[in-house]
This record gives C-alpha cells, sequence and structure tokens, in this order.
C-alpha cells in the first residue's frame, strides 16, 4: 500500500509542476507567468481547487505515446475571486505549445457544464497554439465542443477570456464568443490565419504584432475589450471587471454599502462650452455623476466617438452608453453603434441597469458608412436599446438630433426616465442646416442673404434648440441643472430598482446582425 501512495504522490506532484515546465524559453519566462502562477494569482488565496489533474492525452500516432505530461496542457477547477465562486481553466504553453487535444477540450467543457449548473462565472486564461495537429479531426471536434458551450451558456453566466499568449486559428471563435476578450500587450495575438498564411495567399508581409497584436485588435477591429501591459495587471483587470457582474442572469451585481448625502456637483455647472460647437470630454461629465473612481471602461481605444464602460452610482452597478464629443463631434458611426449595441446586451442580458449620455449631433454621412452598412449597423444599437428591459435612464447634456435622437435611449423606445440639461437641443437637425431648408426662399430673396440666413438661424434656435418643447410633450421627463444630475440620477435609479418586465412570448428576436 506505501508505494501505492508513493506512486500517485510522484504522479502528483509531477502533475502539479506542469510537466513540461523544463522546456520553457527564457524569454517566455521572463514576459510570462506559468498558467499556474496565473491561476494562483487570479483566485483568492487558497481557493482554488484542480479538477482533472492526473488526465492525459490518448494520441499513439506520430510517437505521442513518448510524451506524455499529466493535466494534457491545460489546468481547470474552481476557486473564489472576492469570495464569489468562479471557475477557470489555463492553458500551458508548455506542454505541446498549449495545443488542444481531444482531452484538453473535455477538461475545458468539463468545468464550462460545472459553471453552468452552478450559476458562477468562467474565465478562460488562454495560451495556445491552436488545434493540436497530432490528432487530427478529434481536436478539431474538441473545439467545436467549447463552441456549443459557449453559446448555451451565452446570457446565463459570465464568461471572460484572458489571451496571454498566441490564439490562432479555431482557437480564436471560443473568446470571441465569451462576453469579454481582454489581451496581453506585446506577448499575446489572435488571429484566424497567421503572417505566413497572409504571405502566401495575399502576398502581404506583416508581423504577428501588427496582424493581430492587443494594440491592433484594440483600436482597428475591436476583437480586444481590454488591454493590459503584463499578465498581472491583466489578472487584476479581470477581477475588477468581475467585481461588477453578477454571477448570473437570475441574480443582481452586489450592491456597496452608501449613505445618501449632499449629492450636489458644482463641477458640471461649466463642462458645456458656451459656443455650441466646441468639443468637451463626456469623461467629464461621467465622474461628475458617477462613484469616485469607480469607472471601468470598455474597448477604449476602440470607436473611441462613444464611450462604453461600467460605473456605480450609490453603491449599484450600471452601465454607462455615452457619446463622445471630443471623437468625430459624437457622431454614431458603424464602429460606435456595434460597440454600443453589444454593450446594451450584455448589460441586458445580467440586469445591469443602463445609463445613456446624450450629445449627438446625427449619423455619420459619407459613401463609406453607407457602402460599410450604417442603415443595419445603427439599427443594431436602435434594436439593442428597443430590447433592453433592465432600468434605463438617458440624460441629454447638449445635440440630440435626428434619428440618432431616437436612437440613443429616447422615451419613444422604452426609456424608464428621460432628462435633460438647459443646454440641449432636441430637434431634426441644427440650426443652421434647418434654416437653409425651410427658409430657402426667403434667403434666396433676401437684400442680404447672409444676414437673412442668421436671422432665421437665431429664430430657429430659439424655437427648436432647447429641451422645453420635447418636455411639454412628455419626451422628456425633467430639465435639470447640471449640478443636480448626481442626486436626481441616484433618486431615479432607487425607484427603479424593482423593475419588471414582462416580454411577449417567443423563441427570439431577429437583430439585424
Amino acid at each position: 500500500m506505501d508505494s501505492k501512495i508513493k506512486i500517485l504522490t510522484d504522479k502528483l506532484e509531477q502533475a502539479y509542476l506542469g510537466g513540461g515546465s523544463n522546456r520553457i524559453e527564457k524569454q517566455h519566462q521572463k514576459k510570462k507567468l506559468t498558467a499556474r502562477e496565473r491561476v494562483n494569482y487570479l483566485l483568492d488565496d487558497g481557493s482554488f481547487e484542480e479538477i482533472g489533474i492526473l488526465v492525459t492525452h490518448r494520441t499513439t500516432d506520430f510517437n505521442m505515446d513518448k510524451e506524455v505530461y499529466y493535466g494534457d496542457g491545460v489546468i481547470t477547477g474552481y476557486g473564489t475571486i472576492n469570495n464569489r465562486l468562479t471557475y477557470v481553466f489555463a492553458q500551458d504553453f508548455t506542454v505541446f505549445g498549449g495545443s488542444l487535444s481531444e482531452t484538453h477540450a473535455e477538461k475545458i467543457c468539463k468545468v464550462m457544464d460545472l459553471a453552468l449548473k452552478m450559476g458562477a462565472p468562467i474565465v478562460g486564461l488562454n495560451d495556445s497554439g491552436g488545434a493540436r495537429i497530432q490528432e487530427g479531426v478529434r481536436s478539431l471536434g474538441g473545439y467545436a465542443d467549447i463552441f456549443y458551450k459557449n453559446v448555451q451558456s451565452s446570457g446565463i453566466i459570465p464568461q471572460i477570456s484572458a489571451i496571454m499568449g498566441p490564439c490562432a486559428g479555431g482557437a480564436v471563435y471560443s473568446p470571441a464568443m465569451t462576453d469579454f476578450t481582454m489581451m496581453v500587450e506585446q506577448s499575446s495575438y489572435m488571429f484566424v490565419t497567421g503572417p505566413n498564411v497572409v504571405k502566401t495567399v495575399t502576398n502581404e508581409e506583416v508581423t504577428s504584432e501588427a496582424l493581430g497584436g492587443a494594440h491592433t485588435h484594440a483600436t482597428k477591429s475591436g476583437v480586444a475589450h481590454t488591454t493590459s501591459p503584463n499578465d498581472v495587471e491583466c489578472l487584476e483587470a479581470i477581477k475588477r471587471l468581475l467585481s461588477y457582474l453578477p454571477q448570473n442572469n437570475t441574480r443582481t451585481a452586489d450592491q456597496l454599502d452608501f449613505t445618501f448625502q449632499d449629492e450636489i456637483r458644482d463641477e458640471l455647472r461649466s463642462i458645456i462650452p458656451e459656443n455650441a460647437n466646441k468639443p468637451y470630454d463626456m469623461h467629464h461629465v461621467i465622474n461628475g455623476i458617477i462613484d469616485t473612481d469607480s469607472f471601468f471602461e470598455i474597448h477604449k481605444d476602440y470607436a473611441e466617438n462613444i464611450i462604453v464602460g461600467f460605473a456605480r452610482i450609490g453603491g449599484r452597478s450600471i452601465g454607462i452608453v455615452a457619446n463622445q464629443p471630443l471623437f468625430l463631434a459624437g457622431v454614431l458611426d458603424v464602429n460606435s453603434s456595434k460597440k454600443a449595441a453589444r454593450f446594451t446586451r450584455f448589460c441586458d442580458s445580467f440586469n445591469i441597469p443602463l445609463l445613456v449620455l446624450v450629445d449627438v449631433p446625427g449619423f455619420l454621412p459619407g459613401t463609406d458608412q453607407e457602402w460599410n452598412g450604417i442603415i443595419t449597423n445603427g439599427a443594431k444599437l436602435l434594436y439593442a436599446l428597443s430590447e433592453a428591459t433592465v432600468p434605463r435612464v438617458t440624460l441629454i447634456t447638449r445635440k440630440a438630433y435626428g434619428g440618432a435622437y431616437d436612437v440613443m435611449n429616447s422615451k419613444h423606445i422604452g426609456a424608464d426616465m428621460n432628462f435633460a440639461w438647459p443646454s440641449a437641443e432636441i430637434a431634426v437637425m441644427g440650426a443652421k442646416g434647418a434654416s437653409e431648408i425651410i427658409f430657402k426662399k426667403d434667403i434666396q430673396e433676401a437684400e442680404d442673404p447672409i444676414a437673412k440666413l442668421a436671422e432665421k438661424e437665431t429664430e430657429y434656435a430659439d424655437t427648436f434648440a432647447n429641451p422645453y418643447r420635447a418636455a411639454s410633450r412628455g419626451f422628456i421627463d425633467e430639465v435639470i441643472l447640471p449640478q443636480d444630475s448626481r442626486r436626481k440620477l441616484l433618486k431615479a435609479f432607487s425607484m427603479l430598482e424593482d423593475k419588471k418586465v414582462e416580454l411577449p412570448k417567443r423563441k427570439h428576436g431577429n437583430i439585424p446582425l
């Protein structure tokens, strides 16, 4: 019996040490944590319980039976993050390059099943060269199994993917179907086909970093929701992100202790410039409304004309969607519409109330936008907000023109409370453009057309470029002073806390994908 115990102990020790760790490259070791270090850092001290530590691959082809490592290149299990149950898997690049095999996939699927049964988030720490070639279709089937479980879990439990090394081919699609994809700068990349294939097929020469690095996906494709300079900061970002989220779609996010005090914010008085065409930073409005230092921005460097992210107001977790006048004057375009629609749908899936801050002059015009589907992409945001049943509150700070006014959580598409500052301009279009159309004949016949246009522009602005006509119709619930915004929003979200909506019975809607 003693000899059997010793054999088992030796196996466990070998498995815990990672099997193939002796083959790790020096450069790789300097830049990145090991898979086990990542898991231990992410989870609360001493909370990790590993599942499948003695699993090995079943392949005998190509002399694979001569290289067998316990765990088969992935660490799986569960623990707690800030005392909340969380499931995790971490691919080990030192074992067959972290490649996915049949048993590797089975281990991941097992913890995904447990996460779904228990209603707890799952975090995937991806560091893999892709499918294990020696296993052929079995590894491809393993990927498909994971994809299917991603879809079955979508909207039920939070799914977070951290790309902490290479992620190529079929490996990229599981992270793409999770709720958030986080990347590490200079050490991670994602692409369907690598630089060598690209060169062969298109004759383009491109590096892995330029093709699918963290910066590329954070700024150009929007695949990466956040980026971090190293593994540790990426893991910290995961912990912070989870703090805003509930365990599953039947729960709400934890509410922090809060005592209502004097909530007037004088710094909001002077944010809007006197010149209506001058930009300002919507981040200043956000920071003047939310709890101190509570904003966690998503997609910060992608489609910068709209801001999305999580924050707290009165200790409650909320999602924020806000036009950003500093970029493209805050217009809606293809990328910003997709960015805001996806974020909106996530918040609605997990019972996170939405605050929409509006300063939008319309949709971006031009052939590029029209040919790339601004109609259907703009409709995605319209659909997402119209579909959302969570508490929805809107604050118009300045411009709300044309169809973009409707899209940005107007009362007409089901918003619960709509506020506006006195500086708000709610109209079909800007005063100058509207005057040129409405008073075209008067201007042409005038002795001084320029002066006449200025006169009519002022007349139109006085009539329509304000929030009071909309308020008289009930489309705006209250015109409030900027400094009162936080106090009003605190009370609105508190009032809406127990909102319930019964939807018509249907399989699912048909969002214009």
